[in-house]
């Protein structure tokens, strides 16, 4: 195929150039219709490109043409039997995963680790999750690699499980062995399904692992506008073989996504798979040199430390070396507060903080000045010494909470609000989800542990970010009513 194309740039454009008189959604009428408030900041451009399934421009649930092209285009570059533009986000991707592989009361192999979003699969679909703990990093304080051990284990103490779905890489860029995953799975009978929204560039450079299509996945999911460039809810769902089922899934993403898809989120795609079949290999090699610089001279700085290859290896099996997790332990410094710091003092913006680490997502969009600030401002702090305070250590981890209820039974029962403090024992009735990244620490119909309630009530004494919880201040909580 001609990867030189961008068919729904192209079909956009072809529409926007006859100026046709518009009756069609949305209501602005390309920019006539848009706040000056707006376009006298940004300009007008743009908003000619947000359209709808107008004449000649398909339709992404029954794409015929340009979508469908663009799709075809996607699936080439990047290894998959099929492609499908999501404009949810992963979420929905994650969404179609589960509803295409466990349905009602069937059994899906769940690491701990897994994004919110998977819960929320499970919600849809009736399936029934057996958890399995990844490694973790009592120093990092970072979940590790899926060990495939674990995973055969599994299939051997309950064989009717329909598949495996875990993230990899994650959001620090740990990778697991999805190849030796995808054998097992497949002598089971079972898929392999991969949340790859933190992967989509490991397909195009040499410096970094290997993608998940290309060691077998049966389907992965991917953020595009995470690090490679497009706009931000834009998202891939591939297959990558014929276990999974193209009919099913097409319906399921039926069930999950938008009937009124954005144009500039489905162009942004096309315009970045462009740039990465002609231009992927410099885009991501320049990532992870840039990455490699500032790692460099962070190693070089006393009581900063940065996460690196060959560290713990049997719980950090192998890294995305474009992710670069850091810590001012050390200095007495937790991750909380070195984020805000590097912001505050130093204008610096940096992805996530945990109690230990901050994590940095360098693209090859990043600059060496934004490499130098950053590492200047860990310069900076190195040179100022130790504050004086004692290093705060993660709490150790909850363990998996008894599951009483499956996810969908949980959401779909009655409730009730309790005190927080009273939580303790009771069946949870909503999540429990430290955010960034995104990780439940206890999902609906799981009892709420006296560990998990201690991590949790730390987490918000501390007034760290959490979702889930109906009172947003985590007072009251609520929790399934068992006299219904």
């Amino acid at each position: 195929m001609n990867q030189n194309r961008t068919p729904i740039l192209e079909a956009i454009e072809a529409f926007t150039e006859k100026r046709p008189a518009y009756f069609n959604i949305p209501g602005h009428r390309m920019e006539r219709g848009i706040s000056s408030r707006w376009t006298d900041r940004v300009g007008t451009g743009i908003f000619a490109y947000d359209l709808t399934e107008a004449a000649g421009l398909d339709d992404l649930h029954h794409p015929q043409g340009a979508i469908r092209e663009a799709q075809e285009l996607a699936a080439e570059v990047f290894g998959a039997e099929r492609s499908f533009f999501l404009v949810n986000g992963t979420t929905c991707g994650n969404e179609a995963m589960v509803l295409s592989c466990a349905g009602e009361g069937e059994k899906l192999l769940v690491p701990r680790n897994v994004h919110k979003s998977v819960m929320m699969g499970m919600i849809l679909s009736g399936a029934r999750p057996v958890y399995v703990m990844p490694e973790y990093s009592e120093r990092r304080g970072i979940w590790g690699s899926l060990r495939p051990e674990k995973i055969r284990r599994a299939f051997e103490q309950d064989p009717e499980i329909r598949g495996l779905l875990l993230v990899s890489p994650t959001y620090y860029g740990v990778c697991s062995d999805l190849r030796a995953l995808a054998k097992i799975c497949h002598s089971y009978g079972a898929m392999l399904l991969v949340d790859e929204a933190h992967g989509a560039h490991l397909y195009f450079s040499e410096k970094l692992p290997q993608g998940a299509l290309r060691q077998g996945a049966d389907m992965c999911a991917q953020s595009i506008h995470k690090v490679t460039g497009s706009l931000t809810q834009s998202s891939m769902l591939h297959l990558g073989s014929a276990r999974a089922d193209e009919g099913r899934v097409r319906a399921n993403l039926q069930l999950v996504q938008s009937t009124s898809p954005s144009y500039l989120l489905m162009a942004s795609l096309d315009a970045a798979r462009y740039e990465l079949a002609v231009h992927g290999t410099e885009m991501m090699d320049r990532a992870a040199e840039l990455a490699e610089r500032a790692r460099s001279a962070i190693r070089r700085l006393p009581g900063i430390s940065c996460l690196d290859a060959g560290e713990e290896p049997e719980t950090f099996r192998e890294l995305d070396a474009t992710r670069l997790t850091f810590s001012a332990g050390e200095l007495g410094i937790s991750g909380f507060e070195l984020q805000d710091i590097l912001y505050e003092r130093f204008g610096v913006s940096t992805e996530l903080a945990d109690y230990e680490n901050v994590l940095a997502v360098i693209t090859y969009a990043n600059t060496q000045e934004d490499i130098d600030r950053l590492t200047g401002a860990l310069a900076v702090l190195s040179g100022e010494g130790h504050t004086g305070r004692t290093r705060i250590r993660p709490l150790p981890l909850p363990g998996i909470p008894p599951m009483a209820l499956t996810p969908r039974e949980a959401y779909f029962h009655a409730k009730r609000s309790v005190p927080w403090r009273e939580a303790v024992g009771k069946i949870a009735g909503e999540m429990l989800c430290p955010y960034p990244p995104g990780i439940p620490l206890v999902y609906p119909g799981e009892i709420l542990t006296q560990d998990v309630w201690e991590y949790m009530e730390r987490y918000r004494r501390e007034g760290h970010p959490f979702h889930g919880p109906a009172d947003e201040r985590l007072e009251s909580f609520q929790i399934v009513d068992k006299k219904e």
